[in-house]
């Protein structure tokens, strides 16, 4: 960790010579396949050259974790799949948002759940079949999935075939289009419905002031207040990489990713390729992406939930309360893994971690 801090200082300070040597050094040291921070290392190297060679972007998008659900990609999706099945960052965030949708409209008939990234869909298959229970019948639910990225159409179909199956009356509408450019008239509000938007791990796509002249995420919050919704549901990674300096933004890097690492080297031994596969294409392109760009081709912006606060406050939102049946579900999801992950519920909002670091957190508003 040490030996990477120090190039990294020299390659802020401009001494070339000094990181090549360095870099050439600590190939040595690092392996896919080692000590979680060995593994770790091996990518922010990786990233150390990209940002000398002004290549993180390609390699950012060479690597896929999220792809759609295509025959051709079956072996992509996989990656999304395993790390979603041996760690519980993704369930936790799908629970406590599912929650508080649940609970904010559990009086309502007809429901619209706005995603702005709803990737496979797996966040609302447990919803469907929750509200399908729903005593004096299920309400009608219209889903507008988000995804710039294709395959909405295959999200949608398995939605619509698993809520046939569960007998809730249900629409799907995708919007193939990036989070960042939408506009209130892609989301075809209905007069009657009632509204839940949901932000999974998405927001800190979202370009800000820092960036350009367009400020993407207050611009989107102000937009979802003007719909008047009855819930907004945030679920993000708990790190500050949005606005940090390079070498402070290398630093909280290292320290967020070995947590991550830790936790992945509990569930699958260190020799096994498909844990190679999930660093590699879920973790490295984030890190890869962190550390080797700048502007525009930053895509990794991390903010601190104090910051999401203040843009959710500035836009009109005021704090909706998580439900306590909901922490009792998550504490009893993470008895299923290690000792070693935590949560902590405070100011209204739940903090998933490991050991000591906060990694997760989820909060809901209106």
């Amino acid at each position: 960790m040490e030996g990477l801090c120090i190039c990294a200082r020299f390659l802020e300070d401009g001494d070339m010579f000094t990181v090549d040597w360095l870099i050439a050094e600590l190939r040595g040291l690092v392996s896919v396949s080692g000590e979680p921070i060995q593994r770790l290392g091996a990518y922010a190297v990786e990233g150390l050259v990209a940002r000398l060679a002004s290549s993180g972007s390609a390699i950012y998008n060479a690597l896929r974790c999220k792809e759609p659900v295509l025959p051709a990609s079956m072996e992509l999706l996989s990656y999304m799949h395993v790390l979603y099945e041996i760690c519980p960052y993704f369930k936790f965030g799908y629970m406590s948002a599912n929650g508080a949708i649940a609970e904010a409209i559990k009086e309502e008939n007809r429901i619209h759940i706005i995603d702005f990234q709803i990737s496979q869909g797996t966040q609302w298959i447990t919803l469907i079949k929750a509200l399908a229970d729903r005593p004096g019948g299920p309400p009608h639910i219209r889903i507008t999935g988000i995804d710039g990225g294709g395959g909405l159409e295959i999200v949608g179909g398995r939605l619509k075939m698993l809520a046939q199956q569960f007998k809730v009356p249900f629409e799907f509408r995708a919007v193939g289009i990036p989070a960042s450019e939408i506009q209130v008239e892609n989301l075809k509000i209905q007069p009657g419905e009632a509204i839940a938007v949901n932000f999974a791990l998405v927001l800190h796509h979202m370009p800000d002031e820092s960036v350009g002249t367009q400020n993407h995420r207050d611009r989107l919050l102000r937009m979802v207040k003007g719909l008047y919704p009855k819930v907004v549901t945030l679920v993000e990674q708990e790190s500050n990489t949005n606005t940090a300096p390079f070498f402070a933004r290398f630093v909280e890097t290292l320290n967020y990713y070995s947590a991550i690492f830790e936790s992945i080297d509990v569930a699958l031994p260190r020799e096994h390729r498909e844990r190679i596969n999930v660093e590699q294409h879920c973790l490295a392109r984030e890190v890869v992406n962190i550390i080797a760009c700048e502007g525009v081709e930053r895509v990794e912006r991390h903010e601190l939930l104090g910051k999401w606060r203040s843009r959710f406050a500035m836009a009109g939102f005021k704090p909706y309360p998580l439900s306590s049946y909901v922490n009792g579900a998550i504490k009893a999801l993470l008895g299923k893994y290690s000792s070693k992950y935590t949560l902590e519920e405070k100011d209204g909002a739940l903090y998933l971690g490991w050991m000591d670091r906060h990694l997760v957190s989820s909060c809901a508003w209106r």
